[in-house]
């Protein structure tokens, strides 16, 4: 084998290499692509309940209208968001205002005991786990991306193409607190 034929070897060998790496880095964003719009589908899915859960609600005369018009606030919020940043904060702002309104919702006896609310209560709870799996993913994929960018020698193809960091979907300290407050119910 000649050196002629050893250098372009060489340069076949790592011309496929950076064609590979620019492969990955492609995979991984469409996956976080396909990530976050599992969760985009699960808030909306949950965006979609509200109302018959804020109707179920509003038939108990004392209860607050403060609590009720937060959670019709942060859908509202949550259905005009634009931006990824912006469903994050609205989906953090509508659990707050879901487990408030459920912490609340203990103080009312007829209400705990009106079917229609607990199969509502049930069903956000059921897509509450779905969208923290969804998150996690989300989360996990981002975390493979992210390093990605920084490793050597991903990150001069990285560079060179500029695909840049993206920003995890994180529980905020209020949702944290909703979502330890959140009650149990026992059937």
């Amino acid at each position: 084998m000649s050196f002629g034929n050893i250098v372009l070897l060489s340069i076949i060998a790592v011309g496929a290499y950076l064609v590979f790496i620019y492969n990955r880095f492609i995979s991984l964003r469409a996956g976080i692509d396909a990530s976050w719009s599992d969760i985009d589908v699960q808030l909306k899915r949950r965006y979609d309940l509200i109302p018959a859960l804020v109707d179920t609600v509003k038939g108990y005369k004392e209860y607050e209208g403060d609590t009720l018009e937060k959670v019709v606030q942060a859908r509202q919020q949550g259905l005009t968001a634009g931006s990824m940043d912006e469903k994050a904060a609205a989906a953090n702002m509508i659990s707050g205002a879901l487990g408030k309104m459920f912490a609340l919702a203990e103080a009312y006896p007829d209400l705990k005991a009106n079917t229609n609310f607990l199969k509502l209560q049930d069903e956000l709870s059921s897509l509450e786990d779905a969208i923290q799996n969804a998150r996690r993913y989300y989360n996990a994929i981002v975390r493979d991306y992210n390093a990605k960018l920084e490793s050597f020698p991903d990150l001069f193809v990285a560079r060179k193409f500029q695909f840049t960091s993206r920003e995890y979907f994180e529980l905020s300290a209020t949702e944290a607190t909703a979502a330890q407050n959140m009650p149990k119910i026992d059937l």
